[in-house]
């Protein structure tokens, strides 16, 4: 018998095939409950992780997901999600998936079993990134190879895996390993595997923009505004941080091309646009000290 979790038969879904549709759904349902669970027990690491990426970032590195099948493209998806939430780089925050861009639609059968494969995409690796490499069994000769790739340029590493027993658990500098127990169908790790990865991933990137300084209190102050419905929520947390009304926060707003920082500094601080960005450079683009410098100034 495999010795890998998420191989594992779950006892509690044995006799899924011949439930009701509702009882199918409340079998899946009472799984997922387990998984924010076991994110919970891996808090430590997970806090670590985050220190460790904005830590890198702030050296001008960059973070890079390694993964396979839905590993790889989970952290695809959270790598494209950060350019429009926090205005980072596009390359800031990169997901590389075994077998290239088009196993992101189509499985690319044998990808992840190539060691050499996954040193090559390591290639981009320096001293200053941070490499995560994202696997439910752990087990991925792709994984072990930018692993082994990271080490030769002193990369820092943290593996995300569902599985303690799996080889990137050993080989990587830092683990979260999330055991979130047998899946509803054996072997699909797409499932509560999947779920927790995607948890974990949130927390990685959402904390350590937080540490570099890209939000105020829980307000988005650094995405993007290229839609109507981005645009109106940059006109609320304007408007809400300076204390101004929605015309005044718009005006600010349309004056700097919508960056909501500039907004804020120059409504606050009473600056001109120009000002009010030199300012945020010379604070590292952190709108907290310069709110506080404000205050303390009063």
């Amino acid at each position: 018998m495999s010795d890998i979790i998420t191989e594992f038969r779950n006892e509690n879904t044995k006799d899924i095939d011949i439930l009701p549709t509702i009882e199918i759904v409340k079998k899946m349902n009472d799984e997922d409950k387990l998984v924010a669970l076991a994110v919970e027990d891996e808090s430590e690491h997970i806090a670590e992780a985050i220190d460790l990426i904005a830590k890198q970032f702030l050296k001008g590195g960059k973070l890079y997901y390694f993964g396979a099948g839905t590993s790889g493209r989970l952290g695809i998806l959270d790598a494209s999600e950060c350019p429009p939430t926090f205005s980072v780089p596009s390359d800031m925050v990169n997901g590389i998936i075994a077998g290239g861009d088009s196993a992101m639609r189509k499985s690319v059968e044998g990808a992840e079993d190539d060691f050499d494969l996954g040193k090559s995409d390591a290639k981009v690796l320096t001293e200053n990134d941070i490499a995560v490499v994202i696997s439910a069994s752990g087990n991925p000769k792709y994984l072990l190879g930018v692993l082994a790739q990271a080490e030769e340029v002193n990369c820092k590493t943290i593996a995300v895996t569902c599985n303690p027993k799996g080889r990137i658990a050993e080989e990587a500098g830092l683990v979260i390993c999330v055991e979130v127990g047998p899946e509803v169908i054996a072997g699909s790790s797409r499932l509560k595997a999947g779920t927790a990865q995607k948890m974990v991933l949130n927390m990685l990137t959402t904390g350590s923009m937080i540490k570099i300084g890209k939000t105020y209190e829980n307000f988005m102050i650094d995405l993007q505004a290229v839609n109507e419905k981005l645009k109106d929520r940059a006109i609320r947390i304007v408007a809400q941080i300076a204390n101004v009304q929605h015309s005044e926060a718009l005006a600010a707003l349309l004056k700097c091309n919508w960056e909501i920082k500039t907004a804020i500094v120059s409504i606050i601080m009473k600056m001109d646009i120009e000002t009010s960005r030199e300012e945020l450079r010379k604070h590292g683009g952190v709108l907290r000290k310069l709110i506080n410098k404000s205050r303390l100034a009063v």
